[in-house]
């Protein structure tokens, strides 16, 4: 497949359900393949420093994923920019499901607990919000949002325009990521997320106070990350 498509590098991981390739401009050092994740040093040749990637595809049944959340944890130990994306199989709240039976949220607080305790931010999306189908009719169709990807700060410090894009399924039933990194530029205008004007908007106060008083169904710190 790897001279098919005409591209320099590749590696699959030992159950052959991750296929990593990747081209010249990019020197990669895999560090760890297993059955549910590859994660490997990279550095490409517009950027100054490494940054290391974890490519993930999650087991579906919650005891079986551990290995994965403690791999992902002794990776958070490493001081440079990390990013994971993947099919994590998993939700992390209610709005991320619909169809089905209703969810039941204990069956995300590992997964909660492991994003917190590894200190990554979920860099969120455009398109559609779910990116998984069972692909049944109206009736009996059920939608998730499995795949995710998310960063460090030592990520957002070095690219942090980064962003991903759920594309449009074709004849399969997952939704493709798209993420684009863009590096640091500090001629470039660097954005803020409040705009001042906002002050003056008369609903202004009492959207602040409706947000911060919401809760859900999520760990203390998840929720005030939410906030």
């Amino acid at each position: 497949m790897r001279i098919q498509l005409q591209i320099d590098h590749a590696v699959s991981n030992r159950n052959g359900k991750i296929w990593l390739l990747w081209s010249n401009e990019i020197t990669g050092n895999i560090q760890k393949n297993s059955e549910q994740h590859i994660t490997g040093e990279f550095k490409h040749t517009d950027l100054a420093d490494k940054f290391m990637v974890s490519f993930i595809y999650a087991k579906c049944k919650e005891h079986m994923r551990r290995p994965l959340w403690d791999r992902l944890l002794h990776s958070a130990s490493r001081d440079i920019p990390w990013c994971t994306i993947g099919d994590f199989n998993v939700i992390t709240n209610m709005e991320e499901k619909i169809g089905g039976m209703p969810y039941n949220m204990n069956k995300s607080l590992e997964f909660i607990s492991v994003i917190e305790a590894c200190g990554m931010i979920d860099l969120g999306y455009t398109g559609l919000p779910y990116t998984w189908c069972n692909q049944r009719n109206a009736y009996a169709s059920v939608w998730k949002k499995l795949d995710r990807s998310m960063v460090n700060d030592k990520w957002l410090e070095t690219m942090p325009q980064t962003t991903i894009e759920h594309l449009s399924s074709v004849g399969f039933d997952h939704s493709p990521l798209l993420l684009e990194m863009v590096r640091k530029n500090d001629d470039h205008i660097k954005y803020f997320q409040f705009l001042h004007c906002w002050v003056d908007n008369d609903s202004f106060m009492e959207t602040v106070q409706n947000c911060w008083e919401r809760e859900s169904q999520v760990t203390p710190c998840g929720n005030f990350i939410r906030k």
